[in-house]
């Protein structure tokens, strides 16, 4: 079928053929008004439904499942969202025309405190603030041109989603996945609510500025320790992920393999008698200097009932932060407990035990022998307390007799000293020595820890999605029943005091106990907002269901084959999802473990900072950059601007530009190329004004060399032509169709960008010098528009409309390449001299190695490279490279 020529609705069955409306007309023939063209087509593909996804448990094509990590609803958009929904709305637009039934949908994510403060600063619900915002982003995002089906959108605050949440929560109680336990959290005693590590800078609460408090309170745990090992082999199927990311999840997992064994307590009025170490050094227990136990540990709380200094450090630990990094960055201090306990290989050997603030007591057993030679912590804390330091890993090439540790402790490999019957093993072979030495003497066990904590998913919030329990004095902990979800928020709360509206609500938190019909209470912890996006794919393959998924359906649609969003959701999100899954498999709402098939990190978007002469952050739209790369207020030429560095957009430096008004001034197609041309789209891009003029100038282009094709020739034959003038546009339109297809399957948009300025730039600028030709090149156009359309849809179909088609772009197959025009006839080969570059030459492509060196010795370049010294060698690879060996 010669479809590049139709002029009918090949796309649309009969039944379902519709004649466009008009194309809309410009004041001037030959300039692309995007402000009239864009809303034109966004509707066309609204009125036939374009981009709605089909039952794919019926439809005989292929699925594709394609999401960008969806919004919080802040109240605009931002240039990454424009990048972030670009790329995966180029994705959507290619499978679609390659014939896969395809799942492109949009949500929000809703639920979260900046709806909260909002309501606290500005006397609005939350609910009213969030659901504004999302109707205003709504029509952003529409103004792109996005190839969404907005028939499946959906809000995590909306009951008729967390309703689904709250069953699952119910389904997971029952499956053995949640726990609650009392857990150290940080406390903002101002606001009365928790914070996450994240909230807490310089040991204050973000919002109030007052002191945190380390504190003990009961919260809801999801049990993701359970499946750390099944996380952490997971990732290795996961082969469409960025390495970097599989790293990072493996790292947060954090396996280790070691031994754990005790040191005995040596005072006997101790209130303990030993004290249980997990270490993955046991070849280093030889250059232990002391034992330390966390400020948590059980023994320190008991001590510090007799001890005033004890129960002061105590105290003092209690204020820092609860992240690693708090503790890592912390200064190493601790205490001397006064007790000792004995090396478990040498009873004449004895240890002093301290409590540190670098111990943790979620990690391991809460206590471990320190090192300081070969461990950094326990180094600057032997250090500040004058203690031991014995090397025994003597690194490669190093003396034992004079090694020293002074400052930095080594980590590295080696070869064990000091250490009596393991001097001379490596570090590993001292390992397992040790282990199967304790096991033997059944004093010590192999153990395999992880670092990854239970995911703690109570906040003292409102704005979230409530926990469906009831607490009974008499009965306890009593679920919802299933009857009575959703569990919905109260509209009349108030905001005008600290804490949690839940908790001092007058009313909706009373409730009668389900079980034994006495006065009870809600719960008033709300989920982590990481629970609403961690399913939240799975409720679109079916978000009208009555039960959190359509089993059947969502076995059809995940998993989801391309998922785009941030690198900063590396960890959290997305191994959160990951478990997620894996629950809602073990309750039989899923069939798949994994939810990602495949994984884009997309770059940040940047832009220069300005600032005045006071030192005031200034915004792009305020600033006037001179051609002498100076700059001064738009308002008062006479103050000049201060350039700052180049950085991502963010509102607290005011280098923020707003999409709308670029879409307003120069069309979303002009913001998607520039977005999508720029540069690698995993790496960042700057946002310049030359460069959107730069996109806004090819757009131009492209609109009058379709005016001027479809002037040239009235008609169009996409076959392979006879003629050479033909063939220059025949075969320039295929081979640049073969390079886009495949940078497309691979997200090389911005290559995929330079391919069509190239044959963009071939149709221009070779002669049709007959009618052939002119077809020819015709046919070519349509191949051109074609490619152009998954990137800029709304001039592709203006494009599309002139040269003659009464279909969508929208609704036609993607075309496929002449393989028999594929093949070079050249190829260019890189020269080196001495194994560097100094030229190029093109060949033939089918040169033998005598070929070659004959064209290379006959090249002038070549000649004037060399200089007329000695060839000593020619190394050549046909087809890769070629190298002269030359005496300089």
């Amino acid at each position: 079928m010669s479809f590049w020529c139709a002029h009918v609705n090949y796309a649309l069955p009969i039944s379902r053929r519709k004649k466009n409306k008009p194309m809309p007309q410009d004041r001037e023939p030959l300039r692309y008004n995007p402000v009239e063209h864009e809303p034109h087509w966004q509707k066309a593909w609204e009125d036939q439904a374009c981009f709605l996804a089909s039952d794919p448990t019926t439809d005989p094509r292929p699925k594709y499942y394609v999401l960008e990590m969806f919004p919080y609803p802040s109240g605009r958009i931002h240039m990454g969202h424009v990048r972030n929904y670009a790329m995966g709305d180029v994705i959507a637009r290619f499978k679609k025309a390659q014939n896969y039934n395809v799942l492109h949908p949009m949500g929000w994510d809703a639920f979260g405190m900046p709806a909260e403060n909002a309501a606290m600063e500005k006397n609005v619900h939350p609910g009213a603030w969030t659901y504004q915002n999302i109707d205003v982003m709504r029509g952003q995002l529409k103004s792109m041109g996005l190839a969404i089906d907005w028939s499946k959108e959906l809000a995590t605050c909306d009951p008729a989603y967390y309703q689904h949440e709250q069953a699952m929560f119910l389904d997971f109680l029952e499956a053995g996945l949640v726990e609650r336990r009392d857990s150290k959290v940080n406390w903002d005693p101002v606001d009365q609510t928790v914070l996450a590590n994240e909230q807490v800078i310089d040991g204050k609460g973000w919002r109030s500025g007052a002191e945190v408090e380390l504190r003990n309170l009961t919260q809801w745990f999801l049990k993701i320790t359970d499946m750390a090992p099944d996380l952490l082999e997971g990732l290795e199927t996961l082969d469409r992920w960025p390495e970097k990311v599989r790293v990072m999840q493996a790292n947060w997992i954090g396996r280790s393999d070691g031994l754990q064994f005790e040191f005995a307590i040596d005072q006997s009025d101790a209130p303990m008698r030993t004290i249980e170490v997990y270490t993955t050094r046991p070849d280093t227990l030889f250059g232990a200097s002391f034992c330390a136990i966390s400020p948590d540990h059980p023994l320190a709380l008991k001590l510090a009932e007799g001890r005033d200094d004890i129960a002061a450090f105590l105290k003092r630990c209690a204020g820092r932060g609860t992240s690693v990094s708090d503790i890592e960055s912390a200064e190493k201090e601790g205490v001397d407990t006064g007790l000792t306990v004995t090396h478990p290989l040498d009873p004449d050997w004895h240890l002093p035990v301290f409590i540190a603030n670098f111990v943790l007591m979620d990690y391991g057993t809460g206590a471990i022998f320190a090192c300081p030679a070969h461990d950094q912590r326990d180094l600057d804390f032997a250090r500040k307390y004058n203690l031991d330091v014995t090397p025994v890993v003597l690194p490669i090439g190093q003396d034992a007799s004079t090694y020293d540790i002074q400052n930095k402790a080594f980590t590295g490999e080696g070869t064990l000293i000091n250490s009596r019957f393991l001097d001379g093993m490596t570090p590993q072979e001292g390992r397992a020595h040790i282990i199967d030495l304790f096991e033997r003497d059944k004093i010590g066990a192999r153990r395999i820890n992880y670092r990854l904590r239970d995911w703690g998913i109570s906040r003292q919030r409102y704005w979230g999605c409530p926990i469906p329990i009831i607490h009974c004095g008499d009965c306890g902990v009593v679920p919802v029943p299933r009857q009575d979800l959703p569990v919905t928020l109260p509209e009349d709360v108030s905001f005008d005091r600290p804490g949690n509206p839940l908790s001092h609500h007058p009313t909706w938190k009373h409730v009668s106990c389900p079980t034994c019909g006495k006065d009870a209470q809600r719960e008033t912890d709300t989920f982590d907002t990481f629970v609403d996006s961690s399913w939240y794919f799975a409720r679109f393959t079916a978000p009208h269901e009555s039960t959190p998924t359509n089993p059947a359906i969502a076995g059809a649609w995940l998993p989801v084959d391309q998922y785009i969003g941030g690198i900063e959701h590396a960890i959290l999100h997305l191994l959160y999802a990951r478990f997620f899954t894996r629950a809602m498999n073990k309750v039989g709402h899923v069939h798949v473990e994994e939810p990602f098939a495949g994984l884009f990190t997309q770059g940040m978007v940047n832009h220069e900072t300005y600032k005045s002469p006071t030192g005031q952050w200034l915004s792009p739209e305020d600033v006037t950059l001179e051609n002498d790369g100076k700059a001064h207020l738009k308002a008062d030429p006479s103050q000049p601007v201060i350039i700052g560095s180049i950085e991502k957009m963010s509102k607290s430096k005011r280098n923020v530009i707003d999409p709308t008004h670029i879409i307003q001034r120069y069309g979303a197609d002009t913001a998607r190329w520039f977005m999508l041309s720029d540069s690698p789209p995993e790496r960042d891009v700057q946002w310049t004004e030359a460069g959107v003029e730069g996109a806004w100038r090819f757009v131009q282009r492209i609109w009058r060399l379709v005016h001027q094709i479809a002037d040239d020739s009235k008609t169009c034959n996409s076959a392979k032509p006879s003629s050479e003038p033909a063939m220059v546009f025949y075969k320039a339109a295929h081979v640049s169709l073969n390079h886009v297809t495949d940078d497309l399957q691979h997200l090389s948009f911005n290559r995929a960008v330079a391919r069509i300025y190239e044959l963009a730039n071939a149709l221009s600028q070779n002669e049709a010098p007959d009618d052939e030709s002119k077809s020819a090149r015709r046919a070519a156009c349509n191949i051109l528009i074609t490619l152009i359309g998954p990137m800029m849809p709304h001039l592709a179909e203006s494009c599309w409309r002139l040269l003659g088609h009464e279909t969508l772009l929208a609704n036609e197959p993607w075309p496929k390449a002449d393989e028999t025009v594929l093949v070079a006839d050249t190829v260019l080969l890189p020269i080196q001299v001495n194994g560097k570059k100094r030229g190029e030459i093109t060949v033939p492509q089918a040169a033998d190695k005598s070929m070659i060196e004959a064209m290379v010795l006959a090249d002038k370049k070549v000649e004037q490279i060399i200089d007329g010294r000695d060839i000593t060698k020619i190394i050549i690879v046909p087809g890769r490279i070629v190298n002269l060996v030359i005496k300089d």
